[in-house]
């Protein structure tokens, strides 16, 4: 018989609708079929079905790998594990023009639903409906097998939050908050609908020509098995695996509705697409991110915009006229339940008017970020600023409903409607920033490429600010904002 949950559904939605750092959940899985979903057991499910793995070098380098970057070979999982093994004469299939000492592999954004069409009973060894959300099982969740020094760049998902659970080994995530984006160097290049990427190698970063990453505060936990670790919007992450074979379990959810977010990744995705296709002599990169499907046309892209802005707009009008006059920054996001319905006003007042401390101790532990205050060189900085956060108890940490508090580098900034922050800088065409101040010295001009002109077009503070003004100009209202 399984052990009792710490926490009820209830309880833990209540405290998933709470929480804005990450977390992890402890004892809330025992008794889930999952767990027995190692890569043995899981090749054995799978047998002859060939899944699509992503191959890195392992070398150590100042600049992030990104998928465009990758090798990809077409393999059984038994495959997979023949090579990890390194057996003499074992069959391993396409892997065998990949040196295991020389390469990691992944299996990423597996959807289980996909590979486990002809066996839809396996969909219910995931039990999400214990964390509140009926109904959701493996259906709506992704598998990721890896082995060790196979790993994510650094990324925010636009949308939604993340719930992650650890079936077979460690990994060990970095996780910074939204208002570090401005020390992250974000970059749509290479494109992904649902993500922003970050320029730093988080693990090396190259500190003259990232400065800001100095000031970036890493969350850094090893999640173990049988843990569940929750990821908040917008919260940057980088994932590596640390032991010879991973496996987890990932489901992405969207607990808003949040249209205004919705239009500024069309208007990002019809600049891109546009400017990406268009021939010319410094566009022969690989842009789009393997993740995609392809590239729709321009066309196509403009309805999608047009849709997401009428959607917006409809919503607008719902609200009274005061509430359309104020910034549009400051408007929440349509509200769901764990049903994904529609909260109702009487519900939102009530979660409002309820005072509720979130529950951390022993069952739910927070990532929290250690402050480093004492003078360090250029090395130690460099590996103290992604290394110098670890899982805290709770007396270690604030209340934990707020993010970090912020330190005097980020005073005077103030958020976006995307729950991105605005700063009084402009990024300059090699990726540094040009602060009034004179922090840093000004860059050498360089000859400006078709990346650079996008990643100041789709930086997030100039998508955010074109959105407000085409959502200004469908809605109808005049009102005035001031440009950053």
């Amino acid at each position: 018989m399984a052990a009792p949950k710490p926490f009820s559904p209830e309880q833990t939605q209540r405290i998933l609708d709470h929480l804005r750092q990450p977390a992890v959940f402890m004892n809330m899985t025992s008794g889930w079929p999952v767990l027995r979903w190692t890569a043995e057991h899981l090749s054995g499910c799978l047998g002859d079905k060939l899944i699509q793995f992503r191959l890195g070098r392992k070398e150590e380098t100042d600049t992030p790998l990104f998928e465009t970057q990758c090798s990809y070979v077409e393999a059984k999982v038994e495959h997979f594990l023949s090579w990890t093994r390194d057996q003499a004469g074992a069959d391993v299939g396409p892997f065998s023009e990949y040196p295991n000492s020389e390469y990691w592999a992944y299996a990423d954004y597996k959807y289980i639903a996909v590979l486990f069409q002809d066996q839809p009973s396996m969909f219910e060894d995931v039990m999400w409906s214990e964390f509140g959300f009926e109904g959701r099982n493996g259906r709506e969740s992704t598998l990721w097998i890896g082995t060790e020094g196979a790993n994510t760049p650094c990324h925010l998902d636009s949308y939604g939050c993340n719930l992650v659970l650890q079936v077979q080994g460690r990994k060990r995530w970095h996780l910074f908050p939204p208002e570090d984006t401005v020390n992250l160097y974000p970059t749509r290049i290479p494109y992904e609908e649902s993500s922003v990427f970050s320029q730093v190698d988080v693990l090396r970063p190259d500190l003259t020509r990232f400065p800001a990453f100095h000031a970036a505060r890493a969350h850094v936990v090893t999640l173990q098995p049988g843990q569940v670790l929750y990821v908040p919007r917008h919260w940057w992450h980088y994932v590596e695996s640390l032991d010879p074979i991973t496996v987890s379990i990932n489901s992405w959810i969207e607990l808003e509705v949040d249209d205004v977010a919705r239009v500024g990744e069309a208007v990002t995705k019809a600049v891109v697409c546009a400017l990406k296709t268009t021939p010319s002599d410094d566009n022969t990169d690989d842009w789009l991110n393997p993740t995609e499907e392809g590239v729709a046309p321009h066309n196509e892209n403009m309805q999608c915009l047009n849709l997401a802005v009428r959607a917006c707009a409809q919503r607008h009008r719902g609200f009274s006229h005061s509430e359309l006059t104020q910034d549009p920054r400051h408007t929440c996001p349509v509200k769901r339940d764990s049903r994904g319905q529609i909260k109702k006003n009487t519900d939102l007042v009530r979660d409002s008017a309820v005072p509720f401390r979130i529950p951390f101790g022993s069952h739910l532990i927070p990532v929290c970020c250690q402050q480093e205050h004492s003078p360090e060189t250029t090395k130690d900085v460099e590996v103290k600023s992604s290394r110098n956060c670890d899982v805290k108890s709770q007396e270690d940490c604030t209340d934990g409903s707020d993010a970090a508090p912020r330190t005097r580098e980020h005073q005077g900034q103030h958020e976006c409607s995307d729950g991105l922050t605005q700063y009084r800088s402009r990024d300059c065409a090699d990726g540094t920033l040009e602060h009034s101040s004179g922090d840093y010295e000004k860059p050498i001009h360089t000859t400006i490429t078709t990346n650079d002109l996008l990643d100041c077009l789709v930086h997030p503070d100039i998508i955010t600010r074109v959105t407000e003004l085409l959502l200004e100009r469908h809605t109808g209202s005049h009102k005035t904002t001031t440009p950053s």
